[in-house]
């Protein structure tokens, strides 16, 4: 992925915000860390076209600030009180990164207290599911290993007021937020909302989406552990549909608006003959008919649909109907398919063996894998890093192979789509060889 997901005009202030000057000598110095300096910048845009748009602009190339350990603290570790909270669907690596952040606070800046906000926002307010977990070293220790998140979650928005007024009274310092674009809109609305009342509250967010899909990060926790599961769906499908006269492989996988998973799952298995996402509409005869032949040569295919492909198929009538964080919510466009390919080779009169397989909340469930594990550790270091030295209002990212701080502006944008034209989407269709 690279910077054509993001155009120069469309910037917000890349400055990140801070709630004071930092005065405190970091624990770290005496560790003889290596520590990053606040100009040292990250160029966005590294495609000619991309700098020449930027330079004819008169204005200075854009840039983001590098993350890392900085020498000077603001809050005074000894009496600080730290927060987490996480929010939307279950992703693998959600504790990993509580884990990291846990574990970054107590052991590099001796912070006394973490809390782990349980069930999402909801556990920010004043009556919550359940209290606030204290999270200590011990009970960390293990749950990289494990799937699933350890504080839970939930969706939809809370009041801001009610939730910064229970930061308040906890003696919250710094809260990380961990969670995807409507997670990340209610971290810029307490930012906002702390900032109005003058209060010294740092809110940072880590982006958590298995679908890829926020702007402004060039990859997210989890996508790396999707993956690489649905690689293994996918040999399966392959074999279910060599193993039946005329088999195909139909598997749904995870992408509501963006089809990165479906794309690089099917660029890491090369056997499947037709990819579906949402950033292309496709035309369902065509699809049946060029299914058709393919079954007529080979007599086996595999088909990839990602979860929000096929718009056209699976919109409802009326005001669309939205889940709690306002996800726009449709038909099943996998049973869809299933339903289509059926009743057409009934009425062709031709024999079809079909096996449907829908992975996702098996996915999204999974422990992290290597690479996640490893991207994770750094995305909560980094985290810690930033709101020690007093940032808020940003998010912790990745770009250009570095690990930078972004504003909460950039990331809620709009949601980062696989370019139709590009050269993700190209190398697919050359890799399926599909037409439709």
């Amino acid at each position: 992925m690279d910077a054509s997901c993001l155009r120069p005009d469309e910037l917000p202030d890349l400055n990140i915000e801070k709630i004071g000057s930092p005065t405190i000598d970091s624990p770290l110095v005496q560790k003889k860390r290596h520590f990053v300096d606040d100009d040292e910048k990250i160029f966005i845009f590294s495609h000619s076209h991309d700098l020449r748009g930027s330079k004819d602009s008169g204005k200075e190339l854009p840039t983001f600030e590098r993350a890392g350990p900085r020498r000077k603290i603001f809050f005074d570790p000894a009496g600080l009180n730290c927060g987490i909270v996480t929010c939307g669907g279950l992703c693998p690596g959600l504790n990993d990164v509580v884990r990291t952040i846990t574990l970054s606070l107590i052991w590099q800046y001796g912070v006394k207290n973490v809390y782990g906000f349980r069930y999402g926002y909801a556990g920010l307010t004043s009556k919550p599911p359940q209290p606030p977990l204290l999270l200590t070293t011990e009970r960390v220790n293990d749950i990289h290993l494990r799937g699933g998140d350890i504080l839970s979650s939930s969706r939809g928005p809370q009041d801001v007021d009610e939730m910064v007024d229970n930061l308040q009274r906890m003696g919250i310092g710094v809260l990380f937020t961990i969670g995807g674009d409507g997670t990340l809109r209610g971290s810029r609305d307490l930012a906002e909302a702390i900032k109005k009342r003058g209060l010294n509250i740092s809110v940072i967010g880590v982006p958590k989406t298995i679908d890829n899909d926020i702007s402004g990060i060039e990859q997210s926790f989890g996508f790396s552990t999707a993956v690489e599961a649905a690689l293994t769906v996918l040999c399966g499908a392959h074999e279910e549909a060599r193993g039946a006269w005329n088999g195909v492989g139909l598997v749904k996988l995870m992408g509501r608006d963006s089809g990165f998973i479906a794309a690089y799952a099917t660029l890491a298995n090369s056997d499947v003959n037709f990819c579906f996402i949402p950033e292309v509409p496709f035309a369902l005869e065509e699809f049946l008919n060029a299914l058709e032949k393919r079954l007529d040569k080979r007599h086996h295919a595999v088909v990839v649909v990602a979860e929000g492909a096929g718009g056209h198929l699976t919109g409802r009538n009326g005001d669309p109907v939205k889940d709690a964080s306002g996800n726009i919510l449709r038909q099943d466009i996998g049973l869809i398919l299933k339903g289509k390919i059926a009743e057409y080779f009934k009425r062709k009169k031709k024999p079809l063996s079909l096996k449907y397989i829908d992975p996702s909340y098996i996915i999204r469930s999974l422990p992290a894998d290597s690479n996640d594990s490893a991207f994770c550790v750094m995305l909560g270091q980094n985290a810690v890093h930033a709101g020690m030295s007093g940032r808020t209002n940003m998010v912790v990212g990745y770009w250009n192979q570095y690990f930078v701080n972004i504003p909460t502006s950039l990331t809620v944008l709009r949601r980062k789509k696989v370019d139709p034209e590009g050269h993700l989407w190209q190398t697919v269709l050359e890799i399926t060889g599909q037409k439709c």
